[in-house]
């Protein structure tokens, strides 16, 4: 008996369809990732930028080479000692020989214009002055005002005294009609202070050299004159070793500049 074959499967002509999807497939996952890499960090864009401005616009630097020697050595040759002509520098003139090494008695002495200030500052001073807690000291170039703590300000504070309005009022009075330089500095005793307000005696004395200037400016002084300097514990005028060695240090002081004289100079 004959067997009987089986029947044949059709062909599929569309096999080539699986083929096409995979590839399409990673096609897409190959623009997916160009796409990601290239994308432009615009941070790191600027700084590429500002580097390649910055290279270009330098000055342009010489590309020729060095030379150590000659051709005919293989070592290099000592250099000649060059023979250089010192440079000569031009000081300013408030810095010039004549104005650093000032004879110590032409300092003590008081040019006109300081005269005529120190005059009317004592003549606004004169109840102070009786009592010893305000001292007035002049010089050619500058003229000093200085002021016992406690008279303008109550103890650890930069809280003006009642006081204290009157006698800046006055010598504002004398200030506001002059284009002098005028440096407030103030000074401590070396007791420590550490509250929430001053952490220490820097900010203390920078705070009261403050409160004064911000006073003359209310009155009517320039502010563009005007300076303050704290200077704390650091510079006393006498030993802080009794109660009123640390009084005296606890004080305010008024400098007063000559017109066109360099603050720099006045320590020298």
């Amino acid at each position: 008996m004959a067997r009987k074959r089986a029947p044949e499967e059709p062909e599929n002509h569309e096999r080539w369809l699986v083929s096409y999807a995979d590839f399409i497939t990673l096609l897409f996952a190959f623009f997916v990732v160009m796409y990601s890499i290239s994308s432009v960090n615009e941070g790191k864009f600027r700084v590429l930028s500002h580097s390649l401005v910055a290279s270009f616009s330098s000055q342009s630097r010489s590309m020729n080479p060095v030379q150590f020697g000659s051709a005919s050595t293989s070592f290099p040759i000592a250099p000649n000692p060059l023979n250089r002509t010192p440079i000569k520098l031009d000081l300013p003139q408030s810095m010039g020989k004549d104005a650093i090494k000032l004879d110590p008695a032409e300092r003590r002495k008081s040019s006109p214009e300081m005269a005529r200030l120190g005059e009317k500052i004592n003549n606004a001073l004169q109840a102070l002055l009786e009592t010893e807690l305000v001292s007035v000291r002049q010089s050619e170039n500058w003229l000093e005002i200085e002021i016992n703590s406690k008279v303008l300000f109550t103890s650890g504070s930069s809280q003006l005294s009642p006081s204290a309005r009157p006698v800046l009022r006055g010598l504002s009075n004398v200030l506001k009609t002059r284009s002098n330089k005028i440096h407030v500095e103030g000074f401590t005793d070396n007791l420590p202070i550490k509250n929430s307000i001053y952490p220490s005696n820097w900010e203390l004395s920078a705070a009261r050299a403050a409160t004064v200037v911000r006073l003359f400016s209310a009155f009517g002084v320039t502010p563009k004159n005007l300076a303050s300097i704290g200077y704390g514990e650091h510079q006393p005028k006498v030993s802080n070793d009794t109660p009123d060695g640390r009084s005296t240090n606890r004080r305010v002081v008024i400098v007063i500049l000559a017109s066109g004289f360099d603050p720099r100079l006045r320590n020298l």
